[in-house]
């Protein structure tokens, strides 16, 4: 009996020392998991907060003082939720018993009070803002704004220049400290077009202008994309932003003006075909240049949708009079 005792207690010990080394590797495995992720969002781009541009950057002042305002409930009740825990647990025998209490003033002027000071002023700082940040408001600036229209296709970014006479497939060239004036539609379904570190989107709707106003205070390149999914090629629709120089984007314009390829309405149908898919997936489009715009194309783009509704008006409000 007292050699199966002794084995039984060797076997008890022997399952204890295996499940503290069990609980020692999963400990090393949570560790190295949290290690890795934390490594890895170490590596993302945080670009609103990285921001290019004046509109970005007064975009991103308003997230962290909204964010920096909510935390001052946030904070506290995180705090006391712990504090309370401690200070109120069961082993604890100086803490106050009051099971008769239910109410305090003081209490609810704090729950009270506070958040509505703080939406007060998120109120007043979100009117500034609606009006400051109005993505339709021009930019003050010495220098003119650039005009350019922007048409979302499947699955690519045309970009006309009015003024330049010229048009580029996913690519956007901007000279710096220049107010850019985008006037953005679609020849599609709804898009939206986003340039994260220069500011805000707006989207791109059929048969209809939207307006978007930026700026990049400095030069360098920028990511671009279709911030709205609009379907199985969405993902290919990225670009590039360059900021340039005032020269470096007369020398941009003179380039794309040797392009003998002429953007017309006829061409834009041709380039706004979807394409065909590569191993699943719509590749990127290339990169197109035209040096001739047809005159007004971008209206062209907008007013078909008016003509085809008005037609169809004008069709079947003729029937009705047959009928009659």
């Amino acid at each position: 009996m007292g050699r199966t005792a002794t084995e039984a207690d060797c076997g008890a010990h022997s399952v204890e020392g295996r499940d503290m080394k069990e609980e020692k590797y999963h400990r090393c495995v949570r560790w190295l998991v949290m290690a890795i992720a934390f490594s890895a969002l170490g590596g993302c781009d945080w670009a609103l907060f990285n921001s290019k541009g004046q509109i970005g950057v007064e975009q991103g002042n308003l997230i962290l003082i909204s964010i920096g305002l909510m935390l001052i409930v946030v904070v506290p009740v995180i705090i006391m939720t712990f504090l309370f825990g401690w200070r109120y647990r069961e082993s604890n025998e100086k803490a106050t018993y009051m099971p008769d209490w239910a109410h305090s003033h003081k209490i609810e002027l704090v729950v009270w009070g506070v958040p509505l000071i703080i939406v007060a002023v998120l109120a007043v700082i979100i009117w500034q803002t609606s009006h400051s940040l109005d993505p339709y408001r021009p930019i003050e600036s010495d220098k003119p704004a650039l005009n350019i229209e922007v048409v979302s296709l499947d699955w690519k970014w045309l970009f006309i220049y009015p003024d330049q006479g010229v048009a580029v497939v996913n690519e956007l060239v901007i000279p710096e400290k220049t107010p850019v004036t985008f006037h953005i539609t679609s020849d599609t379904v709804m898009n939206a077009l986003s340039i994260p570190q220069l500011g805000g989107m707006i989207y791109a709707m059929g048969g209809q202008r939207t307006q978007l106003n930026l700026i990049a205070n400095e030069q360098g390149e920028f990511f671009g994309q279709s911030g709205n999914f609009s379907g199985e090629g969405f993902s290919a629709m990225r670009f590039t932003t360059h900021s340039v120089s005032d020269d470096a984007f007369a020398q941009w314009v003179d380039k794309v003006k040797q392009s003998p390829e002429v953007m017309d309405f006829a061409t834009f149908k041709q380039v706004g075909e979807p394409g065909e898919m590569v191993n699943h997936r719509y590749p990127i489009y290339p990169i197109r240049y035209f040096g001739q715009v047809e005159p007004n194309l971008f209206n062209k783009v907008i007013g078909q949708y008016v003509t085809l509704k008005d037609s169809h008006s004008t069709a079947m409000h003729e029937a009705a009079e047959v009928q009659e």
